[in-house]
């Protein structure tokens, strides 16, 4: 007589995940330092750090990614050795990821049905758009199926990159900086969706974010990294900002955390009246003015259209948008890296096309997203980066000849001003972290007096230190009088230091207030291409 045993059905509904003693080096360097995290089925857990804390390491070691050194990964109480994506998948694991994974040639309909990694050789299409559609319905976000990523904006990619992971009804899902290119009222909408999936038991839910807003609105729980250690692990309902910050940076460097997210900037632009040898808005001059610009994007179309602004001395402007909406564009035909297509730029009432002669007569400088690959040559010094500008001019070069001990010695200098952490001012700067990246250009950037400066998602993937640090440098050039044209898609950060605010969208300014009296749902709504419903509205 055989005994028949029937398997044991898969698992479904929320997850249950613990993480007991993960371990996880490269070589001699602990990335994961015997980190133990419980997370409750059904919840959403967030995981907080600075940037190179072990956040992405502990993930990946959860999504198969890596293979953990010592530790276990325990699902529903039973320890699983998941040694590549494919068995997280088959576990019920998905993650979506900070930067787009995306076929970008293909509808979304093909996308999503990628997702599963089982496509048949045969597509009964009508069967399939049939349930695809039937999925979309019974989520709040619809997509065109026959739409292709390139014709999507930066938020409906996201938004699919999200589905892509519901479609196969993960019972964990990873989130990794989900909000990132979304506009506030869009990434209520996707958090308030993850939430309630989560609350539903069909999910359990882990998210990382540098976003205390994020934490305190959305999430039930949260862990907190720091050089590879769980330091930190409470309830949301118990915790705040502060406490949090002080977690994730050590008790001494945190004394001014905010207790709840900056809503609005309290402080001013500067008096310039009162600073000898400035000019201020009162007897018209401005630092810096743009006038009906038109610039071409990549595809050959306008990508900023009829766009005007102006910046006064002593004051921060800054310019809020969902990405792909002409902010690139803007700043680099502002920097020179991208022609004009039409109208005038003029700093301190003169003419300017940004070349280089004329950003040391004007005193212009810059801070470019992607500092490592916009303002820097990776395989050169951080010395000779930090000589890029000036390299030819006394001190650092006389009679014709380049003194390159001169470049050191001050390059020393600005390492310890800055708090740089680099082998050395020789060492190349593709070997800095991108925080630190960020400080020598800043060092480099905002050595002497300026008149303008034009910062471009400064803080953009930098950890809480990096951010508070580069944050007060900016503030610190408007309070030398200077004026500075602030991008940035992180609108918590253009409430906290700017002093006017406009929106781009579709490469126009459509709206402009002063940040002291901005309301977070008007900006948002403008940012997503509402603005005409709201001239209607008004009207």
């Amino acid at each position: 007589m055989t005994l028949h045993i029937d398997p044991m059905p898969a698992p479904t509904g929320a997850m249950a995940l613990e993480t007991f003693e993960l371990t996880k080096r490269f070589g001699a360097f602990t990335a994961l330092d015997h980190v133990t995290m419980k997370i409750a089925p059904g919840s959403v857990h967030a995981l907080l750090g600075e940037n190179g804390a072990g956040k992405s390491t502990l993930v990946k070691c959860i999504a198969g990614f890596h293979r953990p050194s010592a530790g276990a990964v325990v699902t529903d109480g039973r320890e699983q050795d998941i040694a590549n994506p494919v068995i997280a998948r088959a576990l019920g694991i998905g993650m979506v990821y900070q930067h787009f994974t995306l076929a970008a040639g293909m509808s979304v309909a093909e996308n999503l049905l990628l997702a599963g990694g089982k496509t048949p050789a045969f597509i009964d299409w009508k069967s399939q758009r049939a349930k695809l559609q039937a999925f979309l319905d019974s989520t709040p976000f619809q997509l065109d199926l026959n739409a292709c990523p390139s014709q999507l904006a930066a938020g409906e990619k996201q938004k699919l990159e999200l589905l892509k992971q519901l479609y196969l009804k993960p019972r964990l899902l990873i989130l990794d900086e989900p909000t990132s290119v979304l506009t506030p009222q869009e990434a209520d909408e996707v958090l308030g969706h993850v939430r309630g999936f989560a609350r539903s038991g069909m999910c359990t839910v882990l998210i990382i974010t540098h976003k205390f807003r994020e934490v305190m609105a959305y999430a039930d729980d949260v862990t907190v990294l720091r050089r590879g250690k769980a330091v930190h692990h409470c309830a949301v309902s118990g915790t705040g900002p502060q406490q949090l910050a002080r977690a994730m940076m050590g008790e001494a460097l945190i004394a001014e955390a905010p207790d709840t997210a900056i809503d609005t900037n309290q402080g001013r632009p500067l008096d310039v009246a009162s600073v000898p040898g400035l000019r201020g808005p009162g007897d018209g001059r401005l630092s810096l003015e743009v006038e009906h610009l038109d610039v071409m994007g990549d595809r050959g179309t306008l990508a900023v259209r009829d766009l005007s602004l102006n910046v006064a001395p002593g004051e921060v402007l800054g310019v809020a948008g969902v990405s792909g909406n002409g902010q690139r564009e803007l700043v680099e035909a502002l920097v020179g890296q991208r022609v004009r297509a039409n109208g005038q730029v003029r700093v301190m009432g003169r003419p300017y096309a940004a070349r280089r002669e004329e950003n040391h007569s004007l005193k212009v400088r810059s801070l470019p997203e992607e500092p490592l690959r916009n303002a820097c040559v990776g395989e050169l010094s951080v010395a000779q980066n930090m000589a890029l500008r000036d390299f030819d001019r006394a001190p650092l070069c006389a009679g014709g000849r380049l003194r390159f001990s001169q470049w050191r010695s001050r390059a020393r200098e600005w390492i310890a001003a800055y708090g740089i952490k680099t082998q050395g001012e020789d060492a190349p700067i593709r070997s800095l972290s991108g925080g630190n990246v960020q400080r020598a250009v800043l060092a480099r950037e905002l050595n002497g007096q300026i008149n303008v400066l034009i910062a471009a998602n400064p803080v953009f993937g930098l950890d809480f230190a990096a951010v508070k640090e580069i944050h007060s440098r900016i503030l610190g050039v408007r309070e030398r009088g200077g004026a500075v044209l602030l991008i940035s898609e992180d609108l918590d950060e253009l409430l906290e230091l700017a002093d006017r605010i406009v929106v781009m969208s579709e490469g126009r300014v459509v709206f402009e207030t002063r940040a002291a009296e901005a309301r977070r749902e008007v900006l948002g709504a403008h940012m997503g291409g509402g603005h005409h419903e709201l001239m209607e509205t008004a009207a």
